[in-house]
């Protein structure tokens, strides 16, 4: 009898232990804004372009000139893919003009390649260029397409309604060593064609750039040429619906790097821009800077693990990725001959909010309309994969479902539906709730009356067919 309480005991005590520690599955606050080592890619440079296609990242281009005078390497064409699932390096087809600091987008999943610096070919003048080459990552080919109209290095690219727009970058035409320039030229890749639109409000090069709806975000950069490290804390927003630019807050210090946008499926729409700050008169650090564009404002995130510039951004299931870069004696874009350090470094940031964000549930019928027949399909999308998904039919018991069904034998009349999605953070979505009606059924026309009229017509008939004999006698 002691023995079997002594065991309950202890049964009952582990079962407390478990119910005091046990926590949820996830937490966003224990994870965001927190950085994350993954594996490096195989070869260490600057300057590159980096890019997300279903999934993986596309690290192309670059510069591997490092140690000090005189240098080793330069400027390289290496194409690494990145398998975000298997934290995982491959090579795959370099691209066939070696450069960097060009401007890179995706667009229906290949990636363009814009502009940038080549190797020097003369000491006439400085080796920026026009090309414009697109890869395609399921055939792992590339293809030459028509040249950007103003050759450009540090430029950045981004992808609006099925064009790319090219914004600032270092201009040839402004002195020998590059300076800061105010283009913006557009490519359509449907028509391989070229157009100019609205220069920006002021010249900037090496800034932060990303999409938010329909405006395109340029934020912070170098005005001048590179030695002449002014750095600026500018935020210019271009309206492409209008052709138009206008200023939104500035962010806090000045800032020379890449940016990236989390999309609202996994983390609350934001920009994050990741570089080298500057205060003048204190040391310069590399940080994240978060900016809202609904709100127009910013909030600081946590600082870059290793100290460097000149590195690419991507982002996968607003999971951002910063690789790459370089520095100079621990300062990018040095004017003196320093000692140059490149980098193969892979760092995952976990942006703020990551995993609060409930699934997007749209239902595309029923419709809100009348439906002759008692059996009404119900079909419905969710923007990300669903751990569950269910329905509420008039205020009911949720039925669950693996996904579109049919709802059978409704009653006649007014009915209600309501379409439910958890994601794999327990984040449970609904969507609109969806009103539709069933028609009533007709009452069936009398059958006797039917006959009842049918004899009458009967005896009419024959009556009048005795009379109009009779008369014709």
């Amino acid at each position: 009898m002691r023995k079997s309480i002594a065991v309950i005991l202890v049964l009952v005590f582990l079962t407390a232990s478990c119910l005091v520690v046990a926590k949820p599955a996830f937490s966003s606050a224990d994870v965001e804004d927190t950085w994350a080592s993954k594996a490096p890619m195989h070869e260490a440079r600057g300057g590159l372009g980096v890019a997300a296609v279903n999934g993986k990242i596309y690290a192309i281009g670059g510069s591997t000139l490092q140690g000090s005078p005189p240098y080793t390497g330069g400027i390289v064409a290496t194409n690494e893919e990145y398998d975000t699932a298997t934290d995982t390096w491959v090579f795959k087809k370099p691209m066939p003009t070696p450069r960097m600091d060009f401007g890179i987008a995706v667009y229906n999943n290949k990636i363009y390649c814009i502009g940038g610096e080549e190797i020097f070919k003369d000491d006439s003048k400085a080796p920026l260029t026009n090309v414009n080459e697109v890869y395609d990552p399921v055939t792992d080919t590339w293809e030459t397409k028509a040249p950007m109209p103003t050759p450009r290095s540090g430029l950045r690219a981004n992808v609006v309604n099925g064009k790319i727009y090219l914004i600032g970058g270092n201009d040839p035409n402004v002195h020998f060593e590059p300076g800061a320039s105010p283009h913006n030229e557009v490519y359509d890749p449907a028509t391989d064609s070229w157009t100019t639109k609205t220069p920006m409000l002021a010249a900037a090069s090496n800034h932060a750039s990303a999409v938010f709806g329909d405006k395109i975000y340029v934020i912070g950069g170098l005005i001048g040429g590179p030695s002449e490290g002014l750095r600026f804390d500018l935020n210019q927003i271009y309206d492409t619906e209008d052709d138009s630019w206008s200023y939104g807050t500035p962010v806090p210090f000045n800032v020379v790097g890449e940016a990236g946008a989390t999309t609202g499926v996994n983390a609350p729409k934001r920009i994050y821009v990741f570089g080298e700050i500057w205060d003048f008169g204190e040391d310069h650090k590399y940080s994240v800077r978060v900016y809202d564009p609904e709100s127009d404002s910013w909030a600081v995130g946590a600082d870059i693990p290793t100290d460097r510039g000149g590195f690419g951004i991507a982002v996968v299931d607003d999971m951002l990725h910063v690789i790459g870069g370089e520095t100079a004696d621990g300062i990018p874009f040095s004017a003196d001959p320093p000692s140059i350090r490149k980098y193969a470094t892979n760092e995952q940031y976990m942006p703020f909010g990551y995993g609060t964000v409930p699934p997007v549930v749209s239902v595309l019928s029923p419709e809100n309309t009348n439906y002759t027949s008692g059996n009404v399909s119900l079909a419905f999308t969710v923007n990300k994969p669903a751990q569950w998904m269910g329905y509420s039919l008039d205020g009911q018991e949720t039925v669950t479902v693996t996904g579109n069904t049919s709802i059978a034998v409704l009653s006649s009349g007014l009915h209600n539906i309501t379409v439910y999605a958890k994601d794999e953070f327990e984040n449970t979505g609904a969507s609109e709730t969806i009103s539709f009606s069933v028609a009533e059924e007709p009452e069936p026309f009398p059958t006797a009356l039917v006959a009842t009229v049918s004899a009458s017509v009967a005896v009419v008939g024959v009556g009048l067919l005795v009379y109009l004999k009779k008369r014709n006698r």
